[in-house]
Parts: C-alpha cells; structure tokens; sequence
C-alpha cells in the first residue's frame, strides 16, 4: 500500500498542487485550505520512504519518524477537510459573515494554527506511539471531534438547502440552491471518506487486545489501506470541481 500511495498518491496531489498555485483550477484565495490539505497529503506521500527504510532496518529512531508523520493523515487531514467544511457551510448559511471574513489573510492565520495543531500533536502521537491504548484514545478523541463537526456543517447545509432564504427571486434563487447543493455534496463526500477512512482503523486497533497477533497485523494492514486510499478522494474532488478529470464534466 506504501507504493500505491508514493506512486499514485504523490503525482496526483502534486498535479493538484500545481493547479492552486497557477490557479489553473481556481484561485488560490478561494482553495487556500484545499492547498493546506494537499501539502499535508505530500507530506504523508513521501513519508512512505521512512516506512520501506524501517521495515529493512528496524530502527527506533526511523520508528520514531514513521509515528511522526502518521500525525498528517489523521490530525492533518480531517484538521483541513474540516477547515473546507467550515469554510461552505459560512458560504452557504452564514454568507455575510464569509465576506467578512473572506480575505486571504483570515485563511492564512487559520491555516498556521492549522500546522501548529498538527505539528504539535504528531510529536505527541511519535511520542504515544509504543502505548496502544493511548494511541486508541487519542484517536478516538480527535476524530470524534472532526466528524461532529463535519456532521453539524452536512446537516446545517441540508437544512438551508430545503429552506431557501427569503427575498430569493427565481433566478437567483436557482443559483443558490445549486451553490447549496455543491456545498452539500462536498462535505457529504469528505464525511462519507472520513468515516469509511478511519472507522475500520479505530476497530481494529480497539480489538488488539481480543484477537490472535496475526489476526491482528493482517487486518491493520487492511484497515490502513483504506486510510491510505482514501487520500485520494480530495484529489479527485478538486480534479471533478475544477474539471479537470478526463471525460468528466466539471460541476
């Protein structure tokens, strides 16, 4: 799973890269958190020479290293899909708060706190790493209060999606009920990836304790392959959003 993710995984978040920088795909104010979360995703994408180089050598300090770099794909990345989720559902509900606050330099702050949360707490996790019921715990903490908030953002999206805002005439009504429905299928997707990313992950580090040790190593290898394949779906979003994706239509 390590080679599907540096060979696939890497290209394809560095071609997303390229396109927010030259805003090819869209301004790079507007998908500034899509940014954050692409990096994020090269990141975890190269660390995958720490995980082959630790498999061969067994060394505690490149251990250390792969645990590190673990914190960018489950602090990292429901950190900054949450930061996109939050980010729609202001457009959608709250729209003039989202003016408010819609300068580059509010996205930047957030995404520098952004990287302080998820540096931070991937030391902690490299530190945490030898107690699995720590680790467990952590988890479950921080993806619990991803989802909720994830799930709050779905569900206040779908409500205003059904309740169209007053003085809304026909036309301009239409339209924002399509910028409401993309909203919708946006953190709809990044929720239902969330879950089918971790879920199973959080399952079976929650059994170690009740299933045979070979059991167990085939089936975290499992549940780690669907995290790991799930870092594509943003990619892929952004690629559909932007219409770049081969005979695909751009929404």
């Amino acid at each position: 799973m390590y080679s599907i993710n540096l060979i696939l995984g890497l290209p394809t978040n560095v071609y997303v890269l390229w396109l927010i920088v030259t805003g090819a795909g869209g301004t790079m104010a507007s998908e500034f958190f899509a940014l954050n979360l692409t990096v994020c995703e090269i990141l975890y994408c190269l660390s995958a020479v720490l995980n082959y180089l630790n498999d061969y050598l067994f060394n505690d300090t490149l251990g250390v290293g792969v645990a590190f770099f673990m914190g960018f794909i489950s602090i990292g990345r429901p950190l900054f899909q949450c930061c996109i989720c939050v980010e729609r559902y202001l457009a959608v509900v709250h729209p003039v708060t989202f003016l408010k606050y819609k300068p580059l330099r509010y996205r930047v702050g957030c995404s520098c706190l952004g990287w302080m949360v998820v540096l931070g707490f991937s030391m902690l996790i490299a530190l945490i790493s030898t107690v699995l019921s720590n680790m467990v715990i952590f988890l479950l903490l921080n993806l619990s209060l991803w989802f909720y908030i994830k799930l709050f953002c779905c569900l206040a999206v779908l409500w205003a999606l059904k309740r169209p805002g007053p003085g809304e005439g026909e036309r301009e009504g239409e339209g924002m009920n399509n910028m409401k429905l993309r909203a919708f299928r946006i953190i709809s997707v990044i929720m239902v990836s969330m879950i089918v990313s971790y879920l199973p992950l959080v399952l079976i580090l929650v059994s170690y304790h009740f299933i045979e040790v070979v059991e167990y190593s085939f089936g975290l290898s499992i549940c780690s392959s669907f995290a790991i394949i799930s870092g594509f779906v943003q990619p892929l979003l952004y690629l559909h959003r932007s219409g770049k994706l081969p005979f695909v239509r751009g929404p």
